[in-house]
């Protein structure tokens, strides 16, 4: 009697499911069908359009493209951290929820042929991508520029909306996809944080060169793919800012290092505009030939540049202008020098995938999905560092001491301090990943036992066999033995005068 009742219980309880589940769909439906039979010109010319521009998010990535574009230093944090939340939410929406909750798409034939979506997805129809990433992206660039949210909602609200109106969703798999992006955009809000004021003061010991007003002396490598593609406006803002200095355009099949040190036989300060590789690589050939360097921040991230205080183009050029310039650190591993970062393991694969589809997705959309995917996929590694043995899938080098602590270091406030940061997450499974994923998430992953950080001025790492390790942003192969050494204020760099 007692397992009748029970196998009773379980039955009403799926009768109840279903019920509820078939009434919630029937209702999706029928609003569905309200939207097909409503009629207006204004959106039948509008709303097929504007549906057309968010596919593959090119609509988010052309605003944030403005915003940087701007010049103004929040509006671009802005546009970056819409970008990341763009892109994780793609991610999740259209990897993960597709795949464990499909749905057939409405049909198509309910819908009048003059506003009928131009490509019908074949992909599952819960939940709403374009409704996904319309909110994530509002969301993002909203908590960082409220004035902004309201235009922006409203566009993100129009996406969703014509999602239902051109035929390719129903209205709950749009309202799933608002609730999934804002929830994804609010934790990489925990995440990407606003920066913290540049403190005033000097990022390295000041030196006074003589002012080149018209940039003679200068020699500029220029690499015009670089980045986001601002090189084409870089030459053009040399030749106009600096008419006497002598510009290098890098060509298809250019090696950047031997034209480097081309530059660096005739030039009294070598410049290089290109992304953090590009400044690593000039770097190196500045000490070697003793010569100042001059950075045009021409990649997509800039942080060597970011960290000297220069945000454009311009504040680079009056400060060789001025002949205002600061002594800075490098650091020396193998034959190479580098200015920002270096790591092996996990990183090196992160590189690599990431730059296997920039062509596809662009470089910031790129380096998610290739995070994503060497989380999910890449071995630990057994290293020892200074002698102390670590099995771990993440370790970071930094030239310099980096903010804020745990594992998202993105900045320093001096690049002369003699030191390198150090920071080594050991891995025990899957447990002990999902419990540090929760100290990621919740901002104490310094209570973490298996998380270490150290700063000295020289670290030796040492792995079973030679192999890759990357800095800068590039890869390279590498002796199974790596020492860092920190070089104090080998390297002088311009840099915008502080108080």
């Amino acid at each position: 009697m007692r397992r009748t009742t029970i196998v009773t219980e379980h039955a009403a309880r799926r009768a109840g499911r279903t019920g509820l589940l078939g009434w919630l769909g029937s209702a999706d439906s029928q609003m569905f069908d309200r939207v097909a039979q409503s009629h207006s010109p204004l959106l039948d010319a509008t709303l097929p359009r504007l549906t057309h521009l968010a596919d593959h998010s090119k609509l988010w990535m052309a605003i944030a493209a403005g915003l940087i574009a701007s010049d103004n230093p929040r509006l671009t944090h802005a546009a970056r951290r819409g970008i990341v939340s763009v892109a994780a939410t793609s991610f999740t929406a259209n990897i993960v929820a597709k795949q464990l909750l499909p749905r057939t798409r409405p049909g198509i034939a309910r819908v009048p042929a003059v506003r009928r979506a131009r490509r019908i997805p074949t992909s599952p129809s819960f939940p709403s991508g374009h409704s996904a990433s319309a909110a994530a992206f509002a969301y993002a660039v909203s908590r960082e520029v409220p004035e902004l949210a309201l235009p922006l909602g409203a566009l993100a609200g129009a996406v969703a909306y014509s999602r239902i109106y051109t035929g390719v969703h129903y209205p709950g798999d749009v309202a799933a996809g608002i609730a999934l992006g804002t929830v994804v955009a609010m934790g990489v809000n925990r995440v990407v944080r606003t920066p913290e004021p540049i403190p005033e003061g000097p990022r390295g010991e000041s030196e006074t060169l003589p002012p080149r007003p018209d940039g003679a002396g200068v020699v500029a490598v220029v690499n015009p793919s670089s980045g986001i593609g601002f090189g084409p406006d870089i030459l053009e803002l040399l030749r106009i800012e600096l008419p006497a200095a002598e510009i290098v355009e890098v060509g298809e099949g250019d090696n950047l290092l031997d034209l480097l040190i081309d530059a660096a036989g005739r030039c009294e300060v070598l410049a290089v505009a290109g992304g953090d590789g590009s400044v690593a690589c000039a770097a190196g050939v500045a000490v070697e030939h003793n010569k100042p360097l001059l950075v045009l921040c021409g990649g997509t991230f800039n942080h060597f540049a970011t960290d000297l205080g220069i945000d454009d183009p311009r504040t680079a050029i009056a400060a060789v202008r001025d002949g205002s310039a600061v002594r800075v650190d490098v650091t020396r591993v193998a034959d190479r020098v580098f200015v920002n970062t270096a790591s092996v393991g996990a990183y090196p694969e992160f590189v690599t995938t990431r730059e296997k589809y920039e062509k596809r997705f662009g470089k910031p959309i790129a380096a998610i999905v290739a995070f994503l995917k060497v989380a999910r996929t890449s071995e630990p590694l057994d290293l020892r560092i200074d002698g102390r043995p670590h099995h771990t899938r993440l370790f970071f080098l930094g030239s310099g001491r980096y903010e804020p602590r745990g594992f998202a270091p993105s900045s320093r406030s001096r690049l002369d301090d003699g030191l390198l940061d150090v920071r080594v997450l050991d891995t025990d499974g899957w447990v002990g990943r999902l419990r540090t994923l929760l100290a990621l998430v919740i901002g104490r992953l310094d209570t973490d036992s298996r998380y270490r950080e150290d700063a000295r001025a020289k670290v030796v790492v040492e792995r079973s066999e030679d192999g890759p390790y990357a800095y800068d942003g590039e890869v390279v192969d590498g002796p199974a033995r790596l020492e860092f050494i920190k070089e104090p204020g080998a390297l002088v760099v311009y840099a915008p005068s502080r108080p």
